[in-house]
């Protein structure tokens, strides 16, 4: 089991507070992701479930067991940091059998469970291998590797493809998604990429000065932000946010309105506008243009759209796609 619940949990730095009081369940076998802006406070609550931090204030359990005053050691927990934090002068397979020999068990059953984290990693071929051997994807797996073998309660990673190139991040997060409808095995993973967020996580918690702003699972928080700090947020390229008269005529005090749900026009729409730089990436062409009477906005296009800096175009809006928010940044 991994059901994970936290009770009003805080923690001060001092007279600084990071987390306010947070209250969150994480259900047995969920791929959770905490999400938001550097110094949102994501780590730390991370930290707080590992008791590598103490908390200030609140409970919190582990399937039903109150482990707010337990060592990290007895929570039965797994932590994969962004430095992999490897042994250099040991081979992988010493790498991943580390934990196993610290707790005492015997050598046929350390082989039999490194074998078997080497096979589902995909490790096998270079178990003699040392890390300064391996591509920063591979060690990023010995890492897994060796919190695989612990076999427990629930995984947390702390940005743990943050050292990783462009391709191998996308290569991981398809590894790690993988990695979890295998083990079916809690997961806790803080990211500040929304782009990981999405497409990893079953639920999504979405952290701002420590505060929670919505938790929801990727398409509820896409379809449905609770306020304008996920609306802008969550989504790549981000949602337009437009004020003023143009709000006003939607009865809102802000509305939103995300690039691929926009209209596009040679000859007539609602706005008038401008194109300035367009992003052609192949399948989709974002632009990024000045609308009259509304400012700028960005506009997903189709990868063969043929536009030119200065040509004018024109918009509008898909109306069962406008998000409306008051004058406070909630959604109306």
């Amino acid at each position: 089991m991994g059901n994970i619940t936290l009770r009003q949990v805080s923690k001060s730095f001092g007279a600084a507070t990071i987390i306010p009081n947070i209250d969150l369940n994480i259900e047995d076998g969920e791929f959770v992701v905490f999400v938001g802006p550097s110094g949102c406070g994501k780590s730390t609550l991370l930290r707080l479930i590992a008791g590598l931090e103490d908390v200030s204030g609140g409970t919190i359990g582990i399937d039903g067991r109150d482990v707010t005053n337990e060592a990290p050691a007895r929570r039965k927990l797994a932590m994969v940091f962004q430095s992999y934090a490897l042994y250099p002068h040991m081979t992988v397979a010493k790498n991943i059998a580390f934990p196993l020999k610290m707790a005492g068990e015997n050598r046929e059953t350390i082989d039999r469970k490194v074998r078997e984290a080497a096979r589902v990693l995909n490790l096998t071929d270079y178990l003699d291998r040392r890390p300064g051997q391996l591509s920063g994807g591979q060690r990023q797996r010995v890492a897994i590797g060796r919190a695989i073998v612990r076999q427990p309660t629930a995984f947390l990673f702390d940005e743990p493809l943050s050292n990783l190139d462009a391709a191998l991040r996308g290569t991981m997060r398809l590894e790690i998604s993988e990695l979890h409808h295998q083990l079916k095995t809690t997961m806790i993973y803080v990211t500040h990429d929304q782009i990981e967020a999405m497409t990893m996580a079953d639920k999504i918690v979405v952290l701002n000065a420590g505060r929670v702003e919505q938790v929801g699972s990727p398409m509820e928080l896409y379809r449905s932000p609770q306020n304008l700090f996920v609306a802008g947020f969550i989504g790549s390229p981000r949602m337009n946010l437009i004020d003023g008269e143009t709000a006003g005529k939607h009865g809102a005090h802000t509305i939103g309105i995300r690039p691929e749900h926009l209209t596009i026009s040679t000859s007539e729409g609602a706005w008038k506008a401008s194109v300035g730089v367009a992003e052609h990436l192949g399948s989709d062409t974002f632009l990024h243009v000045q609308a009259e009477g509304v400012g700028p906005l960005t506009v997903r296009a189709d990868g063969e759209f043929a536009v030119r800096h200065g040509d004018t175009i024109y918009l509008s809006p898909i109306s069962s796609k406008v998000h409306r928010f008051d004058q406070n940044g909630k959604a109306i």
